[in-house]
C-alpha cells in the first residue's frame, strides 16, 4: 500500500436489467452533451445521466429523460464521488445502441464498461481526491463454449435483432 492512498470497492446499486455506462470526462458540459447524444440515439430509450464535478463546486450534475433513472444515476454517482466520472443508466436499449455516441461526445475521455452486469468499481482515495481505478464487471470467466453455448449465442443475437 502506498502511504497516503487507499483502495476502495464501491458497488454500483442497479436492478437486475437496467444497463449501464461508466466513464471520465473533463468538463461540466459533459451532462448536456451526453443527453443529447442519448436523446439523439432514437427509439424509446429511457436515460438518466450524473456527472461527478471536479473543481469548483465539485457537484453531482446530473440530467436524463426518466426521474427514477436520474435517481439512480445520481445516488451512484455520489456514491462513486470521482472527480470528472460520468455514470448513465439506460432502459429500453442496448448500451451497443448508445455507445458510439457517448464516445463521440468530445468531453468524453474513456469508457470503463457498459453492461448490465453487476459491478464493483476500484477506487483510489488521497488527501486529494478519488479516481477510478478499473470496474469489475460481472463474475469470473466459468469455461469455454460448446457447439451449443455457440448455438445458444446466436440465437440470443436473433432474438435481439443483431443478427439475421
Amino acid at each position: 500500500m502506498v502511504q497516503g492512498l487507499e483502495l476502495k470497492l464501491v458497488k454500483i446499486e442497479k436492478p437486475e436489467e437496467t444497463n449501464m455506462i461508466l466513464g471520465q470526462s473533463h468538463f461540466i458540459k459533459t451532462v448536456e452533451d451526453l443527453h443529447e447524444a442519448m436523446a439523439n440515439a432514437g427509439g424509446n430509450i429511457k436515460f438518466g445521466i450524473a456527472f461527478c464535478e471536479s473543481s469548483g463546486p465539485r457537484l453531482v450534475r446530473f440530467s436524463g429523460n426518466d426521474e427514477r433513472l436520474v435517481e439512480l444515476a445520481r445516488k451512484n454517482a455520489m456514491s462513486l464521488g470521482c472527480g470528472h466520472a460520468f455514470i448513465i443508466f439506460m432502459e429500453n436499449g442496448f448500451p451497443i445502441n448508445v455507445l458510439n455516441a457517448v464516445k463521440n461526445v468530445p468531453e468524453v475521455c474513456r469508457i470503463y464498461c457498459a453492461t448490465a452486469n453487476p459491478v464493483e468499481v476500484v477506487v483510489a482515495e488521497t488527501g486529494q481526491g478519488r479516481g477510478i481505478m478499473g470496474v469489475i464487471d460481472g463474475f469470473a470467466t466459468a469455461g469455454i463454449e460448446t457447439e451449443k453455448d455457440i448455438q445458444e449465442r446466436k440465437n440470443l443475437l436473433r432474438r435481439f435483432g443483431y443478427k439475421l
